[in-house]
């Protein structure tokens, strides 16, 4: 069978699916990943051993540059990606059995597109669960088109996204589809979605509530990470007590320097010594103490379990690595689904969600001294035993075909 994985995003949209793209290569199955060119997920998916077919312009500088909210430039961006999936990624997808996508609308609609005209099966993935239409939630706000806040209604709200989606994507999508042949579609985010979509997240972490979407949680996607730590963190880490570790993963921050002596220093007043990620916010050390290192890209499977806490940003991947690994955490959110899974670190009792993305020294004392107390240590501990490992699995086998029916899906 040949698969072909299509994304487009920061980090966090490419791991999951190079952890999907080697559990089906360990079955069998043919697999290409259609990702964005930056240089970081090229040698990712080289690392795992899987055909990398570059999309798009790449993400980090388009990250990196853009101002949070902005919908400057929105169209020709999406104009563009709507444009990838109808000529790299159909190319791509020629000869295939299945194509898989996840990222942002213009990518998945033009995605499912291109399995319609080339009659293969299409699977929309969603890696957190604030995109997909719920009664039980509001749906995410879509740059430049805020949502009226008098409307509390969530039904009427997803109605009103549709609409937005429909102005934003609908008319690109469709010429498209006329030039290769298919009829317009007139309700395109939902068209994108399917009536199945997948949600690749941990069901204890963020449990799905039934709609009238029949929604398939195969659990998240990961991959065992065998890399060694770099020999400088082994010799910091074994050198005293657990640290603290800090990073923002490719969520960009706008005052970098601000937040890294905030998160030093509060770090500091518990008395624990300090693990700064530099990672796309550019994170670096407040002085040369020898209580502190910074690293670049490194194990976090291996690295979460040897920490005291981990402060980050709260995007989907680090949030569930830090509770498989069973470390408390201290999530400051700065946008996106980031909010959803502050809340449900809170809520779990794995963790403090901190008030605001911008923290102040006393501010983030305050939420590490409580995030280090032994009743969250124990707890965070008692939550990674829950956390499951076989989604790759789940979905590898959906997909393939080969499912074992004595044992459904999370979400059965």
């Amino acid at each position: 069978m040949r698969v072909l994985l299509s994304t487009y995003g920061a980090r966090g949209s490419v791991e999951p699916m190079v952890g999907l793209a080697v559990r089906l290569r360990e079955l069998g199955a043919e697999v290409r990943v259609c990702a964005p060119p930056d240089e970081e997920f090229a040698e990712l998916l080289a690392g795992a051993g899987v055909p990398l077919v570059p999309v798009g312009r790449p993400v980090r500088p388009l990250v990196t540059s853009v101002v949070p909210g902005s919908a400057v430039g929105l169209a020709q961006r999406a104009a563009d990606l709507i444009a990838a999936q109808f000529d790299t990624v159909a190319a791509a997808a020629e000869g295939c059995d299945a194509l898989v996508a996840t990222g942002p609308l213009p990518v998945t609609a033009g995605a499912r597109s291109v399995a319609e005209k080339l009659g293969i099966r299409f699977v929309h993935v969603s890696h957190q669960p604030v995109i997909l239409p719920s009664p039980h939630q509001r749906p995410p706000a879509r740059r430049g088109r805020p949502l009226p806040p008098e409307v509390t209604d969530n039904r009427v709200l997803w109605d009103l996204d549709a609409q937005y989606a429909n102005d934003m994507f609908g008319a690109a999508v469709n010429t498209h589809r006329a030039a290769i042949g298919l009829p317009p579609v007139d309700n395109v985010r939902d068209y994108a979605f399917t009536d199945r979509p997948w949600l690749a997240t941990d069901p204890t972490l963020s449990p799905w509530r039934p709609t009238d979407l029949d929604v398939v949680q195969t659990g998240a996607w990961f991959r065992p990470d065998e890399r060694p730590l770099p020999p400088e963190l082994m010799a910091f880490l074994d050198a005293g007590t657990p640290p603290v570790y800090v990073g923002f993963g490719s969520t960009p921050l706008s005052a970098s320097k601000d937040v890294a002596r905030a998160a030093v220093e509060a770090i500091r007043a518990q008395g624990r010594r300090a693990i700064v990620s530099r990672g796309w916010a550019g994170l670096d050390l407040i002085d040369d103490q020898d209580d502190c290192v910074a690293i670049g890209e490194a194990n976090h499977q291996a690295l979460f379990a040897r920490v005291a806490a981990v402060v980050h940003h709260g995007s989907a991947g680090t949030t569930t690595t830090a509770a498989r690994a069973g470390a408390p955490q201290v999530v400051l959110p700065q946008g996106a689904d980031q909010p959803y899974w502050a809340g449900r670190v809170t809520d779990l009792g794995i963790g403090v969600a901190h008030d605001g993305p911008t923290p102040t020294t006393e501010s983030l004392s305050i939420a590490l001294k409580t995030a280090l107390t032994s009743e969250i240590r124990v707890r965070a501990r008692a939550v990674a035993g829950t956390i499951r490992t076989d989604g790759t699995t789940v979905a590898a086998t959906s997909l393939l075909g080969t499912a074992d029916r004595a044992r459904p899906p999370a979400s059965a």
